[in-house]
């Protein structure tokens, strides 16, 4: 019953921002870690970020500084703000979970770089 739904996505230029989305239901949001993980066309998924359940948070390296994960325990919200974006955060970005039962992915969001 776990249900991640990504919104947010879309096309912007090298240097802009955007900021995404994704609403949890079918668990209790606010006693889990939540994780952004994204995948380029022909290329791994990888994480990009991670809050805990106390919004400690974990960056790749490539995406520290630019990038800033956040929850909302009462809309049962995590959130992605990316900034000056590079031609090379271009992918489909995920929500994932691992609750008792495993990992949960919602259906993606597709973020595109491009001048």
């Amino acid at each position: 019953q776990v249900q991640l739904v990504e919104s947010g996505g879309g096309l912007v230029q090298p240097g802009g921002s955007l900021r995404l989305s994704c609403a949890a239901s079918g668990f209790t949001f606010s006693s889990y870690a939540m994780n952004w993980y994204r995948q380029a066309p022909r290329k791994e998924r990888e994480l990009v970020a991670e809050i805990t359940r106390g919004s400690i948070t974990t960056y790749r390296t490539s995406v520290k500084d630019r990038f800033t994960i956040s929850r909302d325990n009462a809309k049962n919200t995590v959130y992605l703000q990316m900034n000056s974006l590079k031609p090379e955060d271009t992918a489909v970005y995920y929500c994932n979970v691992k609750t008792n039962q495993g990992n949960h992915w919602g259906q993606g969001t597709q973020v595109t770089v491009s001048s």
